[in-house]
């Protein structure tokens, strides 16, 4: 199988592209400090990821207060002092995983349009790909904030697609959590799960993605 015939990418940002668990884990450290909290483990949080920044303080705050009805006024002001946390810290130790750079200059010299969904907040994506130095390789990108609806919602892939042009058809999405597998099962979209993402530490191919790799340098083969 191949996807020669699609001719937009659409790429999950976290867990796939890049790895920002350190650096969410210090914002999320942090905003438990200011309630007087016990920090949490890298590979305690590192399933608290993808459904977009205020799941990831409810579950933290959650698990360090045994409380599963937290008032909003809480989450509210713990939000906040995430976000301000992780401004300060956005791309410290955030890195792009193994073949990443040498894969999105391929799939550009061969032509095909990028773009990133992303349940990340928007205004951090743009840094943290200058930072990186991979800006260049995407024509735009989508947030959690950016619509009304995010993954797993179609709206985003469907908004992409429009935005670039093309179709679901020619369009493909490439993530590591059931999010983004059934973000494009919704928008009757291919998809390709990287097995070495985050993922709720849930197995992806249990998603039923069109592909599974196991490395991002994979899908030179499959392009």
């Amino acid at each position: 199988m191949n996807f020669k015939d699609k001719d937009l990418i659409i790429f999950d940002f976290d867990g796939t592209l890049i790895n920002s668990i350190p650096d969410l884990t210090l914002a999320v450290n942090k905003m438990l400090k200011h309630y007087s909290l016990h920090p949490l483990t890298i590979d305690r949080v590192t399933p608290y990821i993808g459904n977009g920044a205020k799941p990831l303080v409810r579950r933290a705050l959650e698990y360090r207060m045994q409380d599963k009805a937290l008032p909003e006024t809480l989450l509210k002001e713990a939000f906040d002092i995430y976000l301000a946390a992780y401004k300060e810290a956005i791309c410290i130790d955030t890195f792009v995983y193994p073949g990443v750079l040498e894969t999105l200059k391929s799939l550009d010299k061969k032509g095909y349009k990028m773009a990133i969904c992303t349940n990340k907040p928007f205004g951090f994506i743009e840094p943290i790909l200058d930072t990186l130095e991979i800006t260049t390789y995407f024509k735009c990108w989508v947030g959690e904030d950016s619509l009304a609806e995010k993954k797993p919602s179609a709206a985003p892939l469907l908004h992409l697609a429009k935005e670039l042009n093309t179709t679901i058809e020619k369009s493909i999405m490439v993530g590591d959590s059931k999010n983004d597998i059934l973000a494009a099962q919704n928008a009757n979209m291919d998809s390709i799960g990287v097995s070495y993402g985050y993922n709720y530490n849930e197995n992806i191919a249990d998603y039923k993605p069109t592909v599974v790799v196991d490395e991002f340098a994979e899908l030179t083969k499959l392009f």
